[in-house]
């Protein structure tokens, strides 16, 4: 097997200094090797089911080696292809348009693919089930996505009532849909792929944090007459996980149910999502403005005639987390109202909800992430 990591980290290691048995770490998938530190796969001793990176992740937090870029995700594909298996894609419902992966039926052409909604109690618990499926059916017509059926996952990260009935659930469609296949797991980075997996398996062997590139390579779970595969997330880079610091990752990634922040305006206004989003809102009479995030980002208001200053001002002090210095170096996107109510969705991060009377809207973020203006989902 090829690793599936295209990396300086892997450069210079010589076939010699690879465990010669072919052990693979049980936490990542990668190769273990016992001579080289500054690399991935490194252990003490070749005895270790674990690297000293997923050791380090899964003891104290601590990512020694980041791989958020860098992992080949055509590689990932043409490994999936080669296996006589359904595919599980595990979209983040939170993050859902940097989840999306374009074209995907002809990146996995012949498989079945089953959707599985991660994350539902990130959101307000008064949006509903059908609201939600309508949604999600919706966008995946709008990208041309098909998929054979589209499951739900409640609060994973809690043992709780729900959280059993989801993967009690996802147990039984595993055993509907597989029909004497092996069942790999996939989807973009940090969606919760190998936090599902652990849960099924009852154990916590596979190595999961707040960190794209966890996971790099592919990692066989053996059942009882099929194999599981966990896979390397694929890299996604549009989106402002991609390009955060580990410190950073924790305070943008929710971990809590959101608490929406709602503003009512009568005149132009702008809003700055810490230091990584800048939406701008010129109006013609009265609007809404609800925002969606993580609790920890801290939301400011204010006169958009003023927004210039408060950015040239504050930006990396009080508007960070942030990824630019200047606002000279930050992406603008602009969009007229579409419909009554319309999302503003920064891929990775969160999303604007706007309706009412509003002229014009322009939304400043780092050059290369994504914005979708979308129909909305709540």
């Amino acid at each position: 097997m090829e690793f599936a990591v295209q990396s300086p980290l892997f450069q210079n290691i010589r076939k010699s200094e690879v465990n010669q048995m072919g052990a693979y770490c049980k936490g990542c998938g990668v190769m273990l090797q016992n001579e080289r530190k500054d690399q991935i796969g490194y252990v003490p001793t070749l005895d270790a089911i674990y690297c000293q990176r997923c050791f380090k992740i899964r003891n104290y937090g601590d990512v020694v080696f980041s791989m958020q870029q860098g992992i080949e995700s055509n590689k990932t594909f043409s490994k999936i292809n080669e296996i006589d298996a359904i595919v599980f894609w595990i979209v983040d419902l939170f993050a859902f348009e940097s989840s999306l992966i374009p074209k995907l039926n002809q990146k996995l052409p012949g498989k079945d693919i089953i959707m599985v909604l991660t994350k539902r109690d990130l959101l307000p618990k008064t949006l509903s089930i059908e609201k939600i499926s309508s949604f999600v059916q919706e966008r995946l017509a709008q990208e041309n996505i098909k998929v054979k059926d589209i499951l739900l996952c409640s609060d994973l990260l809690k043992q709780s009532a729900e959280a059993i009935q989801s993967i009690e659930f996802l147990e039984q469609a595993i055993d509907y849909y597989r029909q004497d296949k092996d069942v790999i797991f996939m989807g973009m980075a940090n969606v919760g792929k190998s936090t599902i997996l652990n849960h099924l398996n009852q154990n916590k062997v596979l190595t999961t944090s707040c960190n794209p590139g966890t996971t790099l390579d592919l990692i066989p779970i053996v059942q009882d007459g099929y194999t599981i595969y966990d896979t390397p997330g694929i890299e996604n880079g549009h989106s402002v996980l991609t390009y955060l610091s580990n410190k950073d990752l924790k305070t943008v990634i929710p971990v809590k149910t959101i608490r929406p922040f709602v503003s009512q305006i009568f005149e132009d206004q702008s809003f700055a999502a810490a230091g990584l989003a800048r939406l701008d809102i010129k109006v013609k009479g009265k609007a809404s403005v609800v925002a969606y995030f993580s609790r920890s980002v801290s939301i400011h208001r204010g006169k958009l005639e003023n927004a210039d200053s408060l950015w040239q001002n504050h930006l990396n002090g009080m508007l960070s987390p942030c990824l630019d210095t200047s606002l000279l170096t930050m992406h603008t996107y602009h969009s007229k109202m579409k419909g009554d109510k319309m999302d503003i969705v920064i891929h990775g991060f969160g999303w604007f909800c706007v309706s009412g009377a509003i002229e014009e809207i322009s939304v400043k973020v780092h050059k290369g992430i994504y914005v979708t203006f979308r129909k909305a989902m709540i």
